[in-house]
Formats: C-alpha cells, sequence, structure tokens
C-alpha cells in the first residue's frame, strides 16, 4: 500500500499541481475519442459496397453507397418523417414543458413541488422501451382507452402504429428532459421582476409574454435543442409505437445493419444522419444562439 501511495504521489501531487485540469479531462477526452474513432470507422465503411454474391465488402473506395442513398425515395421519405417529427416534437414539448416548469419553480408549497419533482423523475426509473410497450397495453384495440369508449358505445379507435402514436410517445418521452432545462433558466428570473412588472400595470399574461419568456429564452433554446436532437436520433418510439410503418431514420439504419448486412448502406444513412442533425442544429444556433448550452456570456452580450 505504501508503494502504491508513493505511485499516487507522483501521479498526483499533494494539492492537485498544475496538471490536475488535464488529468480530470482524460476519461472525457477518451470517451469523445473512442466515437470520434467509431465515426471514422463508419465513414470508412460508407466507401465501400456489398458484394451480394460473396457478401464480402469491396476493397475500393467509392460513392456508391451515398449515390444510392440519395437516389432512393424511401431515403427522403425517412428523412423528412424525422425532421419533420423532430419540429413537431420539439414545440409540442416546450409548450408543455413551460407551465410545468414556471409551477415546479414558483410554486409556494413544498409538497406540490415534491410531488412535480416526483412525476418529473419517476420516468427515467422506468426507461423508454418500458413506456412504449406500457402505452401498446393502454392505446392497444383492447387497451385502456378503447375499452372505456366502447362502454359509452364509441367503436374502437386505431391509436397505435401510426404517426400520432409516434409523436405522442416521443413527446411524453422528451418532457422531463425540456423540464430539467428549463427550470434553472426560469429560477435564475427573480420573481422581484415580476412583481415590478404587475406594479406598472401589466396583468399575468403580459408579464409572462413580456418579461418571463424573453428572460426565459436561454433555457427554451437549450432545452429546446436537446429535445430535437434527441428525438432526430430516436430509435425505440417508431419501432414500437410506429409498428414498423413509421420508421426514423435510425430504424433504417438498424435494418441495414442488422437485418439486410448491409453495413456499408448503413454506415451511409449513419453519416446522413449526423450530416442531417449537425445542419440543423448549427441552423438552430447560428439563428437563436446556444442558449444555456452556451458556456457564458461576452461583456458585450449582457450588456
Amino acid at each position: 500500500m505504501d508503494a502504491l501511495e508513493g505511485v499516487f504521489a507522483v501521479a498526483w501531487p499533494k494539492g492537485g499541481g498544475k496538471l490536475t485540469p488535464y488529468l480530470l479531462l482524460v476519461p472525457a477526452i477518451s470517451v469523445v475519442g473512442l466515437l470520434v474513432i467509431g465515426l471514422v470507422y463508419i465513414g470508412d465503411s460508407s466507401l465501400r459496397t456489398l458484394d451480394r454474391t460473396t457478401f464480402l465488402f469491396s476493397e475500393n473506395y467509392s460513392l456508391e453507397n451515398y449515390r444510392r442513398a440519395l437516389s432512393e425515395g424511401f431515403t427522403y421519405t425517412i428523412i423528412w418523417r424525422s425532421l419533420f417529427g423532430a419540429f413537431v416534437v420539439t414545440i409540442i414539448t416546450l409548450i408543455l414543458a413551460f407551465p410545468y416548469a414556471y409551477m415546479m419553480v414558483r410554486t409556494r408549497s413544498a409538497l406540490v413541488r415534491k410531488a412535480l419533482l416526483i412525476a418529473l423523475f419517476l420516468p427515467f426509473f422506468i426507461g423508454q422501451v418500458v413506456r412504449a410497450y406500457g402505452w401498446l397495453i393502454i392505446l392497444g384495440n383492447q387497451g385502456i382507452i378503447n375499452d372505456a369508449l366502447g362502454l359509452i358505445g364509441i367503436e374502437p379507435l386505431r391509436l397505435l402504429f401510426n404517426y400520432p402514436a409516434v409523436i405522442f410517445g416521443l413527446v411524453q418521452y422528451m418532457l422531463p428532459f425540456a423540464v430539467l432545462m428549463l427550470a434553472p433558466a426560469l429560477t435564475a428570473i427573480p420573481e422581484e421582476m415580476e412583481a415590478a412588472a404587475g406594479s406598472l400595470g401589466a396583468d399575468w399574461f403580459q408579464t409572462l409574454l413580456h418579461v418571463v419568456l424573453p428572460m426565459a429564452k436561454p433555457g427554451l433554446i437549450g432545452s429546446g435543442i436537446v429535445v430535437l436532437t434527441l428525438t432526430l436520433t430516436d430509435f425505440a418510439m417508431p419501432a414500437i409505437l410506429g409498428g414498423g410503418t413509421q420508421d426514423f431514420i435510425a430504424n433504417a439504419i438498424y435494418d441495414q445493419f442488422f437485418r439486410t448486412s448491409d453495413q456499408g448502406f448503413g454506415s451511409a444513412l449513419t453519416i446522413i444522419l449526423v450530416a442531417t442533425g449537425s445542419l440543423v442544429v448549427g441552423i438552430a444556433l447560428a439563428t437563436f444562439g446556444a442558449g444555456t448550452l452556451a458556456l457564458g456570456k461576452s461583456e458585450n452580450e449582457v450588456r
């Protein structure tokens, strides 16, 4: 043990030393490095085509997988479905998350705040797949909702395996993430600002529209970007609630890797997904800024 302590003392001097910040970064840099290596490998695979006779990949590089991806109609279908779904889910989620976060931050009742926090964190202990299968039970033809409708004489409705079901599942999955990112931004808004607006004659809606929402903009932007990117790359909800008929890009990539064994084409779709997501996030950052994802504000921005 003394020898181990001696080695540790040399590697990590008492008080930390000048290398401490860099040593603390090693785990994070290692994880990012592994992701970069994986992306490079995927990029290499995307340039190799699959020989259907031998099921071996070509040794020569070509853009055939990208040409095929951009020439087939289903690629544009899944990209459009994924992008449209991501935008719709982001808008609905922010509309629902804002009042929830506002209530959780501003309520005077400790009991109400604890109840809202418990309801917020419970989904994280259940898991996305389990929640999706739970909605299968609730929304199915013999589910709770259709059984209740049958009691009042309404025929069973097709609530599953369609695009609205996927959107619904994604919204309820993304809601806790949005609330968690909005809550700090709303907490940073002094209550005195709202009181001052009220003393100047503004009603509650005017205060919300002209004071709270503008000051909560960083939180709205940050949570919106997180929800957008998570939705764009989601796999479980389209697969389970969509029933295989409402695939997003991630589902198409899975099919190419594990069903058709065409890793080259699947890798090309992966690169297209990364490029699409990066482009969307880049446009959002250029238009609205980084919000709470930014490390800080410059002096000019504060002014």
